[in-house]
């Protein structure tokens, strides 16, 4: 069969548009690296006697939103949608805000945010409470894939045309109406201000469209368009507004910058600083970028983050990175453990430890912080590809 030039000319500029995905070639060599460190340690594990439940032929294998199938996202759409169905089990004396499940994991984080950010447990808190959160998925909402995760660097060139943010039923919906704005203040830096983009309004695409957000603002990003921020626990529906933002991942969440990552740190402490942000340098970090990326309202609100779905693909790929790192030293990087337990050390506290307890309030049992290090032990048994 052939075709003439005219009716190839829209193939070819889909072809060439930034919106195709970019190599990530080298941080799936690392990937695969550590795979494979992960496969011989259990073997030696197995071969010293120590008693595995999980293992590689048994674990449950996370995957990039882009290589699932369209049902396959569909039916995690339908799953959160689910969760945002179902009635809270926060105190409505303490947070009458809450008002659905979807709402305890938003509480939870904005209740812990000042220690959970810039601490020894912002790993292992988000692992924890990113499993969690898929375990209600598939044990409330009958969910039967695991968490996907959202590969920045992938998209990076044009992510509101990426299969997360194209506002298809397949996405986790679009980015938001255009709406006049100033800069999202993202920082306290000179690099602040994210230039306005070509959101700022509430999203009309997608499976979330309809969707709102109970909590919050608690801290709002997203200038000029009438946020008052509140205590989180007041009761205040609202649309999600996003303004996705090209600017940033280019700029901070690159394939590039995540190889650097991954590569460039051998202690923990320099690593998930990094990844973080370090802000006195002005620097976002992955992590930073990864939630400007989507920015808006309730994204990009250190307190409030998780009132936007993306969040949980966005949190995928931070334990997925760290879960990389992890697996290229396993013997010195399991368990290593750095920081305090105040945000940024800030007022000055004690340093972490593995003993210190994880607490996810009414969604899960409180748990050390040595039972999540690995993500096939303890409660865990997953691995990413």
């Amino acid at each position: 069969m052939r075709f003439s030039t005219v009716a190839l000319a829209p193939l070819l500029a889909v072809s060439t548009a930034s919106s195709l995905p970019a190599l990530t070639i080298d941080t799936d060599i690392l990937a695969a690296k550590g795979f494979l460190n992960l496969a011989t340690y259990q073997i030696t594990q197995l071969f010293a006697g120590v008693k595995q439940t999980c293992t590689l032929a048994n674990t449950a294998v996370r995957r990039e939103w882009g290589t699932l199938s369209k049902a396959e996202r569909k039916s995690y759409t339908d799953a959160v949608l689910c969760l945002m169905s179902k009635p809270a089990r926060t105190d409505s004396k303490v947070v009458p805000g809450a008002k659905s499940r979807y709402d305890d994991f938003l509480y939870t984080h904005i209740n812990q945010t000042l220690s959970i950010h810039g601490t020894a447990n912002f790993l292992s808190w988000h692992r924890y409470f990113t499993w969690t959160y898929e375990q209600a998925l598939r044990n409330e909402c009958g969910y039967q894939g695991y968490q996907p995760y959202w590969n920045w660097g992938k998209w990076a060139n044009d992510p509101a045309n990426s299969p997360i943010f194209d506002g298809s039923d397949y996405s986790m919906s679009g980015n938001g109406v255009f709406q006049a704005h100033d800069c999202t203040q993202a920082l306290p830096t000179q690099l602040n201000c994210v230039p306005p983009g070509a959101g700022g309004g509430c999203i009309n695409s997608g499976p979330f469209k309809n969707s709102k957000v109970n909590l919050g603002p608690v801290s709002p990003t997203l200038s000029g368009v009438g946020l008052v921020p509140n205590n989180g626990t007041v009761y205040n529906p609202r649309c999600i507004r996003r303004d996705v933002s090209s600017w940033v991942s280019t700029r901070y969440a690159s394939e590039k910058n995540t190889t650097d990552l991954i590569t460039g740190y051998t202690t923990i402490d320099d690593f998930q600083t990094t990844m973080q942000g370090d802000f006195a340098n002005g620097e976002y970090g992955v992590h930073t970028a990864g939630h400007f990326i989507a920015a808006g309202d309730p994204g990009g609100d250190i307190f409030t983050s998780p009132g936007d779905p993306v969040f949980w693909l966005h949190h995928g790929q931070i334990d997925r990175v760290w879960w990389i790192w992890q697996n290229q030293d396993i013997k010195n990087r399991q368990n290593a453990i750095g920081g305090t337990i105040t945000l940024n050390n800030s007022p000055p506290s004690r340093d972490g430890t593995l003993d210190d307890i994880i607490s996810l309030g009414v969604n899960a049992p409180d748990i050390k912080i040595r039972d999540l290090m690995s993500t096939t032990a303890g409660p865990f048994c997953y691995v990413y590809i």
